[in-house]
């Protein structure tokens, strides 16, 4: 028996029904505001550089890759190894940019809550 508890009483269980009911509604509705967050995010963008602005690399709330940009003398076919590397840098720092962005908007609607397959 749980501390405080006498036998024979049952721990209340708030509510009932219309409880039950009211608290659906509000996932519902914190759906509804996650899918148009989501929408939202999708439409944004970041950009990130790499090599001093050599190289620039776009990526939107989709996770894909939407404008790469290379400045011309950054191309040297002795050392395409450094131009993979710069694309590399860019292309890594703006996914982690707009999963920053997408995880600071969502951290705001579910006020931190991790929720599975969301965050």
């Amino acid at each position: 028996m749980g501390k405080g508890m006498r036998a024979g009483k049952k721990p209340s269980v708030g509510g009932g029904a219309g409880n039950m009911q009211k608290q659906m509604q509000q996932m519902q509705q914190m759906q509804r505001k996650m899918e148009e967050m989501q929408a939202e995010l999708e439409t944004k963008e970041v950009e990130a550089t790499a090599g001093g602005g050599a190289v620039s690399i776009t990526v939107n709330g989709k996770k894909e890759i939407t404008k790469v940009a290379i400045k011309p003398e950054v191309v040297d076919p002795d050392d395409v190894e450094m131009l993979q590397d710069l694309i590399m840098v860019a292309a890594n720092e703006a996914l982690r940019q707009i999963e920053e962005m997408s995880q600071n908007e969502m951290g705001k609607l579910t006020g931190g809550i991790s929720i599975p397959g969301i965050m």
